[in-house]
């Protein structure tokens, strides 16, 4: 007889561990696969985890997990070809107990997250791929892997497979996902010495910085690049949604090696050891690309549900979330002896209504207008380098001729007022 679970869920990322470490600690009999050799093995993130999600999870998790650095610094950088525009939130009240968010090598972090859900009664099997789901009269009842004798069952299947979720896609719950919808992002680690790290970036011990770069790391094409700090290396990397790749027929990789090469930038990562390359697609559909999240005897998490705001670059913390919620649905489910859809739909009420379905719908529309309108970045950013470098050049012209001349530099009154409304659309889909 083929062996039956309770549950299993399909990808040992964030969002499926979460989901895996719920159930179990209930006393739910859970099978947790995954494809890569071990947790973390072929998840990349840029390397920013939050503390609250996953504190609601394992309480005080910081104190045992492979976390990096605390991030007391996020700075954000308009960037053009010579100059850029930087600001930035420092806070000290982020490198004490109980911080904020840190940094992470998911290599390192997800392994250990997998083994407490272990530890908690999960059964771990690695370098096992799910071909397809197992359906019985519309109801899915298990999954197929490509091991010999390999049907799997249970009474509900998380899928938490990633955001080109072809198990999803095969029942389904979405089509192919357009270039519009998805972000290339291709990323290095690279080795330096903890205290360059730290008299670099202007930090004490064991304080982490963040930068968030937009405008010329990206040639225009709507995405952003990120410089993070580890204990003795940095991650930096850049992303870019699909469809500006293919029109500019520009290689993300290229971006990487432009970025690195930047004069802003050159200075930060001198000195500095390649140790990983990595790539991997983003989810940045929005809300208008969630699919659907649940059928009968199944729920989709994490990047597979397209769970990712990319606005506040973020997605771990989202998945994290959705894992748990979809553990409580199935709680109730198996509570009640029903693993239908229309139970098992607790899950997307309660998605919907948490701080996840919220942010997604608040900015639902903010991506696809960006790229709509490159100018945004090829044009304003640019605009305010140079009005930042006019006002801030002593040269014997007073202030009053240096408006003067910033003004005139807008263009014409069609091209100012065309900006201005630019900037009142922007702000409609960000508010």
């Amino acid at each position: 007889m083929a062996e039956k679970f309770d549950v299993i869920v399909v990808g040992a990322g964030p969002a499926g561990t979460s989901c895996a470490y719920t159930l179990a600690k209930a006393g739910v009999n859970v099978l947790l696969l995954e494809r890569g050799e071990y947790p973390g093995s072929k998840n990349v993130m840029g390397g920013v985890l939050y503390r609250k999600m996953m504190e609601d999870i394992i309480p005080g998790f910081y104190k045992e997990a492979p976390v990096e650095r605390p991030i007391v610094e996020q700075r954000f950088m308009l960037l053009d070809e010579k100059s850029a525009v930087t600001f930035s939130y420092k806070g000290l009240e982020w490198g004490e107990e109980p911080y904020n968010n840190f940094t992470v090598l998911r290599a390192k972090f997800d392994q250990w997250f997998a083994e407490k859900a272990v530890q908690q009664g999960a059964l771990l099997v690695n370098e096992t791929v799910v071909t397809e789901c197992l359906v019985e009269n519309g109801k899915v009842i298990g999954v197929r892997t490509d091991r010999p004798d390999g049907d799997l069952f249970a009474d509900v299947v998380v899928l938490a497979d990633g955001v080109n979720s072809l198990l999803a896609k095969s029942l389904g719950f979405h089509k192919e996902f357009r270039p519009d919808e998805v972000a290339l992002a291709v990323m290095e680690v690279l080795k330096l010495d903890r205290k360059i790290i730290e008299d670099r970036f202007s930090l004490e011990q064991d304080q982490g910085c963040t930068f968030e770069i937009f405008g010329d790391a990206t040639k225009g094409i709507l995405g952003t690049a990120w410089l993070y700090t580890n204990k003795d290396s940095l991650n930096i990397g850049v992303g870019a949604m699909l469809s500006g790749l293919i029109k500019n027929k520009i290689k993300p990789h290229q971006l990487l090696d432009y970025v690195k090469k930047h004069p802003i930038i050159r200075p930060y990562i001198q000195g500095t050891e390649q140790q990983e390359y990595l790539a991997h697609l983003i989810p940045e559909g929005g809300y208008h690309s969630i699919p659907k999240v649940v059928g009968d005897g199944v729920i989709v998490v994490g990047d597979a549900a397209q769970l990712v705001n990319a606005i506040h670059r973020e997605g771990s913390n989202m998945a994290m979330t959705s894992g748990v919620l979809a553990a409580e649905a199935i709680l109730e489910a198996k509570a009640a002896g029903d693993f239908s859809a229309s139970m098992l739909d607790s899950y997307r009420q309660r998605l919907m209504d948490s701080f996840v379905g919220q942010d997604m719908k608040k900015y639902k529309d903010a991506t696809h207008h960006f790229e709509k309108y490159p100018h945004y970045f090829e044009k304003y950013i640019p605009l305010m380098n140079r009005a930042a470098s006019q006002m801030f050049t002593v040269d014997g012209s007073s202030k009053w001729e240096k408006q003067k001349k910033i003004w005139t530099e807008l263009g014409s009154a069609k091209e100012k007022w065309k900006m201005a409304r630019d900037l009142m659309q922007a702000w409609r889909v960000m508010k």
